[in-house]
């Protein structure tokens, strides 16, 4: 059953001229079927070279739309509607711009995870990989960070001759993880390393022997000799590795690490909206995609 949907899906993405995109917080059935994986950005861009008119962005929902300010001229497509990232969502524009007024001073850098139409009002896009590389060569020594504190705290260190202002946004998802989750987990693989996303905790990336994105994560793990691994981050990165490296053994730093909006993604959901019967079609005025792309342009600019 497993491999006739899947099989459906091969068939009727190269019918309809479709790019399928999976993100790596997705499952192992929904990795097999597409044409590209890995973190939001690097998939957008994928997209943008793909030579595809039409575009299914299996992930949440500022991921599409990522896709369509890169590529305006294909349909974008998101399989499941209702999923969001409750992070993207916790500013408004309202908001934003009385943050602004607030810092009239500062440069705004958004993190990847926000709406399009919060990136309207920022300065300069950043990516967890790339947001230490941008923020260092932007020409103001006063940031203001949004929305992720966490990810703002990481970065923060590695600059600490610039002023970061923050917001108390996060990732709700990497929030969870403690440093008593890292203790008992140590305890109970003394020999483990810990990989890290810097969306956790301050305390939880001190304890970390790597802090990435998870891109970084799986590389440094494929290229370490260690043999054994705790991840503190989305637990399907953790079951990709270990069908990836069945060699090594990797362990959650916590089994509540879920996110249930990626989880809705199933291959029904993908074989459904490729039949038309469900999905979105990602629609953007253009101010918004002409606005929005200012900020994308300017850490492409920068070097991200």
């Amino acid at each position: 059953m497993l491999s006739d949907i899947q099989q459906r899906i091969l068939t009727l993405k190269k019918e309809k001229d479709v790019c399928i995109l999976a993100h790596s917080y997705t499952t192992p059935d929904i990795l097999e079927i597409a044409d590209f994986t890995g973190d939001s950005f690097g998939l957008a861009k994928q997209a943008a070279k793909s030579g595809h008119e039409n575009i299914m962005m299996v992930g949440v929902r500022f991921m599409a739309e990522t896709c369509k300010i890169l590529s305006p001229e294909k349909r974008v497509y998101l399989p499941e509607p209702d999923a969001g990232c409750p992070m993207a969502e916790q500013l408004d524009l309202g908001s934003l711009e009385r943050l602004r007024e607030r810092y009239p001073d500062h440069t705004v850098v958004c993190y990847i995870n926000t709406t399009a139409e919060l990136k309207t009002l920022c300065d300069v896009c950043v990516t967890s990989s790339s947001a230490v590389q941008i923020i260092e060569r932007i020409n103001n020594d006063r940031i203001l960070f949004i929305p992720d504190c966490n990810l703002g705290d990481y970065v923060s260190k590695k600059i600490p001759e610039k002023e970061f202002s923050f917001i108390s946004g996060g990732c709700p998802i990497h929030r969870r993880l403690t440093k008593s989750d890292v203790l008992a987990a140590k305890m109970a693989h003394p020999d483990a390393l810990l990989l890290v996303h810097p969306e956790c905790r301050p305390d939880v990336c001190a304890e970390a022997d790597y802090v990435g994105s998870t891109t970084g994560i799986m590389k440094f793990a494929e290229e370490s000799d260690a043999r054994e691994f705790i991840v503190g981050t989305e637990n399907a990165i953790m079951q990709h590795l270990s069908l990836a490296h069945p060699d090594k053994r990797f362990y959650p730093l916590s089994k509540e690490t879920i996110c249930p909006n990626m989880k809705l993604n199933t291959l029904l959901s993908i074989l459904r909206c490729l039949e038309g019967t469900d999905g979105e079609e990602i629609v953007l005025s253009d101010e918004i995609m002409e606005k929005a792309r200012k900020c994308i342009d300017e850490m492409l600019r920068l070097g991200g």
